[in-house]
C-alpha cells in the first residue's frame, strides 16, 4: 500500500466511512483501542519528559544498561543509514537513543526525547506503546499512526524479554522518517530482541549451575524436603519427594518462615546467589477461607491469603489485566476469544492470550483453572483500586469497561 492509500484509509476508518478499505487488523485494533480512550487523532499529544535524576534512576532500575551496547551493535546498520535507534523501558519510558543529531532533531520536534513515555493511551498507535500492548514485534509506517503528527515518521519495535523470569525489561525500537523505513527492519529489530533474551538466558543458566555446585555439598548433609532455587525460584538443586522446576517465591522474601503457593509452610535461608527452601508440611491453595485480592493501587500485585499464611507477589500490567477480567467474570470465566477481546481488542490474538496466562499459572498455581479461564472456586475475590487512576498506561477494553464502572 502506498503512503497515499495509507493516508485515505487513515481518514476514512477514523471518520468512519469504509470505503477506501481497512487498515491491517493489528493497526485497526490498536486505533479501537486508542479511540476508546478520547485521544484527538488531530491534536498533539502530551508527553511531558521525567526530569534527568529520575531518568538515570529508570535506567538503573530498568536491567537495561549492559544490554544496550550489545543493542548498539547488532542495529549499527540502521544508525548508519541514518534512522533512530531507543530502548525504553516496560512502561514505555525512552530510557536511550541513538542516530544522528539530524534523526535526534527530527525526533524531538515529535516530543520523542528521553524520559518521554510512548504508550498507546497518551501518544497512540505507535510501535513501542503497540508492542507493548500486544507482546509481540510491531511496525507502524506513516498513516497508520493515530496522531496526526506523527504520520511522517515509521517505527519498528519488539520487546526485550527476559525468559527466565518471564519479565518485559523493555523495548528495542527503530524510527525515522516513513520514506527511510524499509520493511526489513521490522525483523532486523527482533533479530536484536532476540538475541537480547538468548544472552540472559546464558548468564542465569551459568549463575544456575554456579548456585548448584555451592548448594550440593549442604544438602547432602540434610534431611527432608530440601530445595535450592535461584532469586528467580528455578530449582537448583533439591532432596526428598517435592522438586518442582520452579517456585512462586514471595515479592520482598527474607529468611525466615514463609508460606508458599502450592508448597506451603517453609523455612528460608539465603544462599549466595538464590535461597534455600526447607518445606514443612502439604500445601493449601485455593481452598475455604482463601482470599484473592488484586490490588490495583500503585504497581499492580497479586495478594493470596489463607489458613495456611499470605503471600503477595507483583504482577507485569498484562497479567493485572487477565485477573481483572477474570474476577468480573466470575464462575463462567473467559475463554481465549473472550479474553483476546478483553485485552485487545482483537478476537484472533488467541495465542498471544494463551502464552501470557501460562506465564500467569506458574505465579498463580492452582487458583487459576482453564476450559473456560477462570478463578478456581472457594476463593473469594477482590479488586482494589482507584478506578481513576489504576494502570494508567493501559488501553486495554477491560481495564476502560472497569474504570467506567460505579
Amino acid at each position: 500500500m502506498t503512503d497515499r492509500d495509507q493516508h485515505r484509509v487513515r481518514e476514512a476508518t477514523l471518520t468512519g466511512d469504509p470505503r477506501a478499505g481497512l487498515p491491517r487488523t493489528e493497526i485497526a485494533a490498536s486505533w479501537r483501542r486508542v479511540a476508546a480512550t478520547g485521544l484527538d487523532p488531530g491534536s498533539g499529544a502530551d508527553i511531558p519528559p521525567v526530569g534527568g535524576a529520575e531518568l538515570e534512576r529508570r535506567r538503573a532500575a530498568s536491567g537495561l544498561a549492559d544490554l544496550v551496547p550489545r543493542l548498539a551493535e547488532s542495529l549499527a546498520p540502521v544508525v548508519d543509514a541514518g534512522q533512530l535507534v531507543v530502548v525504553a523501558d516496560a512502561e514505555g519510558r525512552v530510557l536511550w537513543r541513538l542516530g544522528s543529531s539530524r534523526v535526534r532533531r527530527l525526533a524531538d520536534d515529535l516530543g520523542f526525547v528521553g524520559g518521554s513515555a510512548w504508550t498507546e493511551a497518551n501518544v497512540g498507535t505507535n510501535a513501542i506503546g503497540t508492542a507493548l500492548v500486544l507482546g509481540t514485534p510491531v511496525q507502524v509506517l506513516g498513516a497508520e499512526h493515530f496522531v496526526e503528527s506523527h504520520t511522517r515518521w515509521g517505527c519498528a519495535a519488539a520487546p526485550l524479554v527476559d525468559p527466565w523470569t518471564g519479565r518485559t525489561l523493555g523495548v528495542v525500537d527503530v524510527s525515522g522518517p516513513s520514506r527511510g523505513m524499509h520493511p526489513a527492519e521490522l525483523a532486523l529489530v527482533e533479530l536484536a530482541a532476540r538475541l537480547t533474551s538468548a544472552e540472559l538466558v546464558a548468564r542465569h543458566r551459568a549463575a544456575l549451575d554456579r548456585l548448584r555446585a555451592r548448594a550440593a555439598p549442604l544438602l547432602a548433609r540434610l534431611t527432608g524436603d530440601v530445595l535450592a532455587t535461584d532469586h528467580a525460584g528455578h530449582l537448583a538443586a533439591s532432596i526428598g519427594s517435592r522438586s518442582p522446576d520452579r517456585v512462586a517465591l514471595p515479592d520482598g522474601l527474607r529468611a525466615g518462615r514463609v508460606w508458599l503457593p502450592t508448597l506451603g509452610d517453609a523455612t528460608v535461608e539465603p544462599l549466595d546467589g538464590g535461597w534455600l527452601l526447607r518445606l514443612e508440611g502439604g500445601g493449601h491453595d485455593g481452598g475455604p477461607g482463601t482470599s484473592v485480592v488484586l490490588d490495583l493501587d500503585g504497581d499492580p500485585r497479586l495478594l493470596v491469603g489463607g489458613p495456611s499464611g499470605s503471600w503477595s507477589r507483583t504482577l507485569s500490567p498484562r497479567h493485572a489485566e487477565i485477573l481483572l477480567a477474570l474476577v468480573g467474570a466470575g464462575s463462567a470465566g473467559r475463554t481465549a476469544v473472550q479474553l483476546a477481546e478483553d485485552l485487545f481488542d482483537d478476537p484472533g490474538r488467541t495465542v498471544t492470550v494463551r502464552a501470557e496466562v501460562s506465564r500467569l499459572r506458574r505465579l498463580a498455581g492452582s487458583l487459576l483453572l482453564s476450559g473456560p479461564y477462570r478463578i478456581a472456586p472457594g476463593p473469594t475475590t477482590e479488586v482494589r483500586g482507584d478506578r481513576t487512576a489504576a494502570l494508567p498506561r493501559s488501553s486495554a477494553p477491560v481495564v476502560r469497561r472497569w474504570r467506567a464502572t460505579v
